[in-house]
């Protein structure tokens, strides 16, 4: 592969280097901050050899490489210097929605620091299987130096994080290490040391009380400490006299930032920390195998839309705080070894060797925590490997919930990480976690192996029939779908949810409405209506399933805006009243009202061919199905 080119390429179907904003890298994906995502070309950039999909969510425009986007990463901040190091600031308004910013800001501060907390991870992990098997003794040098090496990264993770902090919000990396550096100094520690130990006193600065809490190992004090100081800073940088700002500025900041950490951010991040943990306590103790389960049968889909980075800072939290994980962690180790076996039982089973080759590879590299290769090469691509891998992970992560399996130090989910469910000086829940990985594997491998079928390639040397030669037999072969709304007709890869623009559900189009009625796209029978009214399913009379999905998250309105026209089981006519809806009323309560129209059973059919248009009347043929 020629890096160079290939992040050339990207740089240009992205919209050029003017339309980035920003640029960081995690495991297998360049994540891009576009000033516009409709500058991008994506579906050109989808075909790009090098290219194994691109997922915009989160706030994000993610192209997946796979294990070489390290190396295309370097290459690109040689095409754009100003990537390196900060973040490139845009004057232009960001519209993203809240959930977006939250999951950018996250995903954008923990993706650098994996790495090390990985590396610390893994160090302890070889630590515990060392003691467990007697090689070497807890009291010793060895055990000492080699624990407090691997601990250096957890206990300095406020550091770690004020560092990446700044680079997220935009203020000043070695001011916020430092903000990172006040929050752990020694003296400090020992202060709130001495008064656990009296019972009594206190802490004051200028008269204000400080918390007697240590924040070593912290996630949540340090980010919010350099979220304030990133608007302190250009505070301190206007009222700063320009002939002394240089000592004036960061002077200002500190003594802003540092005190109001001490005294207020510090605690209440640690109140919040300690909230999470208790929370996720008490769930364990309620039904500890629910979210585990969750968690195993749903990753794919958190992959597949950028948003399993949110779940990453509670697992880390959670080892933070009481040391063990026993939700986010093992759910996902159940979900990456069925994602990678799912795609090795493609691989085994295909009789294609480009499949085969592609499929085996992808599989091993699930089976070692790097899930992208599998998802965005086999499973997505071939649905039934997805379905397997989500019921193989779901039941996994069913069976490490129940038998309450801790996760210790972390790393990316998959086998060379078991070693880091030893702890509590038992081996039981390596044991545990090795028996839910096995689970895992074979159920997502049997299914996948048994559902899965090499993709039909129609081949014929029968010459072409001309017009006059065509029969009704053959046109009957093809159903054509009108737009059942008033709109600009686009494609599925706009629609901000993974279940369509990933095609999950299946293949079609999406609508963004300019009125607020539904009509049938299709002559047949209405299928499936619901009680919040948001969507309807419908067959066509040549056997086509369609699902119209009036606008995104919309079931949580509970059909509040929504009117059916029609009942289950009743046959219509194509341009027959479905649905009313009230398009400003669901907006208004920001709701994103694009309409996917997908056909379900879209593997029945050899194509489906889609047209995109400004703006389409309802009953103008944009869709058709080819058997």
């Amino acid at each position: 592969m020629n890096y160079q080119e290939l992040a050339q390429t990207i740089i240009e179907k992205i919209g050029g280097k003017q339309n980035i904003s920003g640029l960081t890298h995690c495991a297998t994906r360049l994540r891009f901050n576009l000033k516009d995502e409709q500058a991008a070309e994506t579906d050109e950039l989808k075909n790009t050899a090098g290219v194994m999909g691109v997922v915009s969510k989160g706030g994000q425009y993610q192209v997946i490489i796979g294990s070489d986007v390290g190396s295309v990463y370097k290459e690109i901040l040689k095409e754009v210097p100003s990537l390196d190091g900060e973040q490139t600031v845009s004057d232009e308004k960001d519209d993203r929605g809240t959930a977006s910013k939250i999951i950018d800001t996250i995903t954008g501060i923990f993706t650098p620091i994996l790495p090390a907390i990985t590396a610390a991870g893994m160090l302890k992990a070889v630590l515990s299987l060392l003691v467990v098997f007697n090689a070497i003794d807890k009291t010793g040098q060895t055990y000492i130096i080699i624990d407090f090496m691997a601990d250096s990264a957890f206990y300095f993770l406020p550091i770690l994080l004020a560092a990446s902090s700044a680079q997220k919000f935009k203020t000043n990396m070695y001011l916020a290490m430092m903000v990172g550096g006040i929050l752990l100094h020694p003296n400090f520690v020992g202060m709130v040391n001495a008064i656990k130990e009296a019972g009594e006193g206190g802490i004051h600065l200028f008269g204000l009380p400080i918390s007697a809490v240590t924040y070593g190992s912290s996630v949540i004090p340090i980010i919010l400490a350099v979220w304030f100081m990133s608007y302190i800073e250009p505070i301190a940088d206007k009222v700063s006299p320009k002939a002394i700002k240089f000592f004036s500025k960061p002077l200002i900041t500190i003594a802003i930032v540092g005190t109001v950490s001490l005294v207020v951010i510090g605690p209440v991040g640690y109140f919040i920390s300690d909230g999470i943990s208790n929370g996720i306590k008490a769930l364990e103790n309620f039904s500890p195998w629910l979210v585990p389960t969750i968690i195993g049968a749903l990753t794919p889909l958190f992959v597949a839309t950028g948003t399993h980075y949110g779940l990453v800072p509670i697992g880390i939290n959670n080892r933070m705080t009481t040391g063990y994980d026993s939700v986010i962690y093992p759910g996902m180790l159940a979900s990456n070894l069925g994602q990678g076996a799912a795609s090795l039982a493609v691989g085994v089973k295909s009789k294609e060797s480009s499949i085969k080759q592609v499929a085996a590879s992808a599989g091993l590299t699930g089976l070692f925590g790097i899930t992208e290769p599998a998802l965005y090469g086999v499973n997505l691509k071939y649905k039934t490997p997805l379905y397997a891998a989500m019921i193989g992970g779901g039941i996994g992560g069913l069976f490490m919930g129940i038998t309450r399996v801790k996760n210790f130090t972390g790393g990316s989910p998959g086998l060379l990480t078991l070693p880091s469910y030893i702890g509590d000086d038992t081996l039981r829940h390596l044991y545990m976690a090795c028996i839910g990985a096995v689970i895992s594997i074979v159920i997502s491998f049997v299914i996948s192996y048994i559902l899965y079928k090499d993709p039909v390639i129609e081949t014929s040397n029968v010459p072409a029939k001309k017009s006059e030669d065509i029969h009704s037999s053959d046109i009957s072969a093809i159903t054509e779908v009108a737009t059942p709304i008033k709109g600009e007709v686009v494609a599925l890869s706009v629609v901000e949810d993974g279940m369509f623009s990933e095609e999950i559900l299946g293949k079609g189009f999406a609508v963004k409405p300019v009125e607020g009625v539904v009509y049938a796209p299709v002559s047949g029978i209405v299928t499936a209506i619901f009680d919040s009214k948001h969507a309807i399913g419908l067959t066509s009379d040549s056997g086509v399933e369609l699902l119209i999905h009036i606008g995104i998250d919309t079931v949580q309105l509970n059909g509040d805006g929504y009117k059916y026209f029609v009942e289950k089981g009743q046959n219509v006519e194509i341009g027959d009243k479905l649905i009313e809806f009230d398009l400003e009323k669901i907006a208004e309560k920001g709701y994103n009202i694009i309409t996917p129209v997908v056909v379900t059973n879209s593997a029945d059919f050899g194509d489906i061919i889609t047209l995109t248009k400004a703006l389409s009347e309802p009953g103008e043929q944009v869709m058709k199905v080819i058997r």
